[in-house]
């Protein structure tokens, strides 16, 4: 009875039937965090460069112009219209421009201000235009909410009282004489 006991241990240990399932279970959750932590990377990647593309298509338009000064909507218009992967761009973007010396250049505050849904709405926080030759500092900022929250990229994120992330970004030009 004993040795019958022992030989089916022996043989149980000694199967090798499921080795495959149990390499499976073990390795699949980690190419699947990783494929996940890839796709989410991916979506921000493609949020910030179309952000950056509509930034520069607007700062184009603004150098080349006709001599009219677009307002701080003009420009918030044309940055929704070319950085086309943005839901709800016209809600949740917002610029800040200044004006700065070349000589001094004076920079942005460094505190971002972006929108944020879980408070009140708030005013343009600084937008002038420039004159001729003048060196503009120009800001977007734009939330979005993570396509998977729970996930580590997405913890690792600073977000606003909604959750959601923001993507900022950045540039410079000079207004050119009429």
């Amino acid at each position: 009875m004993i040795r019958a006991r022992l030989s089916r241990r022996a043989r149980f240990w000694r199967e090798q039937a499921g080795n495959a399932t149990v390499e499976f279970v073990i390795v699949f959750p980690v190419f699947l965090a990783l494929f996940l932590f890839s796709l989410e990377l991916a979506i921000i990647t493609l949020r910030h460069t179309m952000l950056e593309r509509g930034l520069d298509i607007a700062v184009r338009e603004l150098r080349l112009g006709t001599g009219s000064a677009p307002q701080h909507d003009d420009i918030k218009q044309i940055i929704c219209d070319n950085a086309m992967v943005i839901s709800s761009c016209d809600a949740t973007l917002r610029l800040e421009m200044v004006r700065t010396n070349i000589r001094t250049l004076a920079t942005m505050p460094q505190d971002v201000n972006c929108v944020d849904s879980s408070e009140e709405a708030a005013p343009v926080r600084q937008f002038e235009n420039g004159q001729q030759n003048d060196l503009m500092l120009l800001r977007a900022c734009v939330k979005y909410s993570p396509l998977l929250p729970g996930m580590d990229l997405a913890q690792a994120l600073d977000k606003d009282g909604a959750g959601q992330v923001a993507i900022v970004s950045r540039t410079a030009f000079v207004q050119e004489p009429l």
